[in-house]
């Protein structure tokens, strides 16, 4: 699993360029299976990536069964089964799946070596292989209904963000 401290992310989008580099051969923002946001009213900046959630909304969301679960936990689109339908990318509370002229990108972890955390120079993101801790995105999924992609992206890093400037504000008080 992929681990995030949104508190380190200086938002310099190298996780961004790498993963679609390496993973295309093109440096597009658009190619990457994760995504930067920056929250202008928390001043947060940080990424947006699959975090294996408890409730699975995207394979549940699949009437023809092309995603599975892997032996790392991440989520694998069969692109031969796949029929492009968008249910999973609509499914997904914090838009971690995005289609892209018609092929679905979502965090794959690298085959269990994920380039994003080896440029991350603030160690902003992490990867916990043996991690078992499953994440609950239920209420980003409530929150975020009739949303597109980029609003529940930005709707999850500005909630992470008041999170952080919340703790940081009792912590200094």
């Amino acid at each position: 699993m992929i681990k995030i401290d949104l508190s380190k992310c200086t938002g310099c989008r190298q996780c961004e360029t790498t993963c679609a580099f390496l993973r295309s051969g093109k440096s597009s923002r658009n190619l990457s299976r994760i995504k930067i946001m920056s929250s202008y009213s928390t001043g947060i900046d940080g990424p947006i990536v699959c975090q294996q959630c408890q409730e699975r909304f995207c394979i549940k969301s699949c009437a023809f069964n092309a995603l599975t679960v892997g032996s790392m936990g991440q989520i694998i689109i069969s692109p031969t089964i796949c029929t492009r339908c968008g249910a999973c990318e609509k499914s997904c509370p914090i838009g971690a799946i995005e289609v892209f002229e018609r092929i679905y990108y979502v965090c794959d972890l690298c085959g269990g070596n994920p380039q994003c955390v080896d440029v991350c120079t603030e160690q902003a993101i992490q990867f916990a292989p043996n991690c078992i801790e499953t994440v609950s995105l239920s209420n980003f999924k409530e929150n975020s209904k009739g949303m597109n992609v980029s609003e529940r992206r930005f709707l999850y890093i500005a909630t992470k963000g008041n999170e952080i400037r919340k703790k940081w504000g009792e912590k200094h008080a």
